[in-house]
């Protein structure tokens, strides 16, 4: 038998707000892993997606990929890994967007633990 994830992987380019949510998420009971571009977070998922228990992810974020690119990556190689997408626009690029958790921005700190409960319950 498998272990049970363990992890969150926050994927935020604005500091303050990925400072932010990882300290909401410290008073969970899974551990915090703070990513600030898509491609970063693609390669840690490669190494430890099996860990991987919730991806908390702003779509907009920029780089060569955006949230949407890699929640849809995820989606496809990871499909039992809860997303939770928050976006400033809710109608941002809507028609790409996989199977998640959609929070618009600004997000209330209630919602990201109650979605962190929920991850972690699936374990």
């Amino acid at each position: 038998m498998r272990d049970k994830p363990t992890k969150v992987l926050v994927v935020e380019d604005d500091v303050d707000d990925r400072s932010l949510v990882a300290a909401l998420l410290e008073e969970t009971d899974l551990d915090v892993v703070e990513m600030n571009t898509a491609e970063d977070a693609l390669d840690f998922m490669r190494d430890h997606g099996d860990q991987v228990a919730m991806l908390f992810l702003d779509g907009s974020i920029s780089g060569r990929y955006d949230g949407i690119d890699l929640a849809r990556a995820v989606s496809v190689q990871w499909p039992n890994v809860r997303m939770v997408i928050t976006l400033p626009d809710p109608a941002y690029r809507a028609d790409e967007m996989p199977p998640a958790t959609l929070m618009p921005k600004p997000w209330r700190a209630l919602d990201v633990l109650v979605a962190a409960d929920q991850a972690s319950s699936r374990r």
